[in-house]
């Protein structure tokens, strides 16, 4: 009697067991096992950024990936937040500036791929055309030094100033212009955030602002702008993490979505033109 009920009892043990990895392998009704899920914390500017980003979710959530977007006011804290492991990536900088952040603060961060180009625009109150711009006219740009480059760069290309042969155009500075027919001054005391408030203030002859910045204070980059970078610019946003993440599986599923056909159509269509998708 004991022997059975031994036996009876080992039975019942073993149907439940197997009750229970049955559960954990039941399919989400299309046939297929339920995967694990697992979680992206990604730190974006709010626009385009975090914009594209939540376009991107249901897409990610279809491949198991839940994603968390934090999103920043400025181009200082997402690095940080990266480099405390708060954050799986982010998604804010060109390449010029991420690779001179690594340099100023020695982080390791790699770029796992870049998604768009945000046009730079210079902007002006009093001046309807790039070409009417006076004698001795105020530019005001940012203060951070990884787009006086491509400040100075945009201002060449439209005939305002010569910067030296052969130099790398993307680390030019003020130092670097030969040639400055207008005189023109240059402002770079305010941070890249307060470049639209500027605008608005009517502050300086003409401002240079990302077109990050521009969207999210309602300007359109293309129609508002008096000058503007085209499409072969080589500041590219990517997105950032650090070294070695970059060959997570969760990370090239991010950077796969943000480079599918249904990103890019949703990137041009809903800017117009003001950013422009990209795969590199």
């Amino acid at each position: 009697m004991k022997k059975f009920l031994g036996f009876a009892l080992v039975l019942v043990l073993s149907i439940a067991l197997a009750a229970c990895g049955t559960d954990k392998e039941k399919d989400s009704g299309s046939g297929d096992t339920e995967k694990e899920t697992k979680k992206l914390v990604v730190g974006a500017s709010n626009v385009p950024h975090a914009e594209i980003l939540e376009k991107a979710k249901p897409l990610l959530e279809e491949k198991g990936i839940e994603l968390e977007i934090e999103t920043f006011q400025d181009y200082i804290l997402p690095n940080k937040a990266l480099d405390e492991k708060e954050l799986d990536a982010n998604y804010f900088q060109h390449i010029p500036y991420l690779e001179a952040q690594i340099k100023e603060n020695g982080y390791d961060f790699v770029n796992a791929g870049g998604i768009h180009i945000e046009p730079i625009g210079l902007y002006s109150k009093k001046y309807k055309s790039i070409d009417k711009l006076p004698q001795g006219a105020t530019i005001i740009l940012s203060s951070s030094v990884a787009d006086h480059g491509r400040a100075l760069s945009l201002l060449e290309k439209n005939g305002l100033i010569k910067l030296k042969e052969g130099i790398d155009k993307t680390t030019a500075t003020e130092k670097d212009i030969v040639e400055n027919k207008k005189k023109l001054k240059f402002d770079a005391e305010y941070e890249a955030a307060l470049l639209p408030k500027i605008f608005e203030s009517g502050e300086g002859d003409a401002v240079l602002i990302n077109s990050n910045y521009a969207i999210d204070a309602g300007l359109n980059p293309l129609k508002d702008s008096i000058a503007i970078e085209d499409s072969e610019s080589p500041y590219v946003n990517v997105i950032a993490v650090n070294k070695g993440d970059e060959n997570k599986e969760e990370i090239k599923t991010l950077v796969e979505v943000l480079h599918s056909k249904e990103i890019q159509d949703f990137i041009l269509e809903e800017y117009d033109g003001a950013v422009v998708p990209v795969k590199e």
